[in-house]
Order: structure tokens, then sequence, then C-alpha cells
């Protein structure tokens, strides 16, 4: 099952993450996007749909943008209402966290992260953020691996 009514994939706001009245069987180009086991998952259709807006405009090879991809795919899929400030990309779970009302799972493999959950890696430098797909993972390109980084943490937004 999939939170993706025809509304919800027209970009419409219901205020939750999640609203079983409009929850449907994954289909089609949706089914394709989610994996073979899509039909057995409840997801929530504005994280998926931030999920496909950031493989709709990746590259094939990093651009070193990562966070301003995830950015500009969450506030278009209406996940949040305003860009993100934080500059660096390692800082972007604190403040999903705080201004956004994201949660951080207990998982620390990427691999096993829900499809449409944002994942942080630090680093020396700005880390890297990127949105977990049934396939593998984008940001500002795609992969099919997880980010060779230290892992931070999959954040999600709660129904």
């Amino acid at each position: 099952m999939i939170v993706m009514g025809a509304a919800m994939a027209k970009g419409e706001d219901y205020g939750s993450l999640y609203d079983a009245r409009r929850a449907e069987e994954a289909a089609g180009p949706v089914r394709a996007f989610l994996g073979p086991k899509a039909g057995k998952i409840l997801y929530d259709g504005r994280m998926i749909r931030a999920a496909q807006i950031a493989m709709s405009r990746a590259y094939a090879r990093p651009t070193w943008r990562c966070w301003h991809f995830v950015k500009d795919a969450l506030v278009d899929a209406k996940v949040i209402d305003s860009r993100p400030t934080s500059p660096w990309a390692k800082e972007a779970g604190d403040e999903l966290c705080r201004r956004y009302g994201f949660l951080k799972l207990t998982t620390r493999n990427p691999m096993k992260a829900p499809v449409g959950a944002v994942l942080v890696y630090g680093g020396a430098d700005a880390g890297h953020v990127e949105i977990r797909t049934a396939t593998g993972f984008v940001s500002d390109f795609v992969s099919a691996t997880p980010y060779p980084r230290p892992f931070i943490g999959a954040y999600v937004k709660p129904s």
C-alpha cells in the first residue's frame, strides 16, 4: 500500500504524512519506482515524491551540491514548508529535527533505511546528504550504494 492518491501525486498538502483513507496499493510507475515489495509496505506520498523529484534532477556524477538538491526536493514535494538554512550537509539531520519535525531512526545501516528517508553523513568537510530510493540513493547524483562517509543517521517525518 502507498499513501499517494491522485491529489497527493499532484502535490496537494493534507497536513499529515499518513492518511489511511487515501492509502492505496502501489501500482504502475510508482510500483516500478518502489520495487517489487512495494505492495507490502505503507509509504508516505510526499517523501516518495521528494525521492522522485531528486531522481529527475540528478546528474550521473556528483556536483558537490547534495544538500542543495535534497533541500529543493523536500520543499518541492511539500515535505517541508520552507528551505532549510544550514549550509553543511552534515548539519541536515539536526535542522530537519529541530525546525521541521523529523525524527532520527535507530537504524545504523543506510541500506535498511525506508524509501524516502533522508540520510546524513559526516566527515572532515561538509559531509553528504541523500534520499533513499528503492534501488539506491539520490542527491545531486544517483548511486546504487551508500556514500562512503561516516553515517550520522536516517531521518523521516512522522505521520
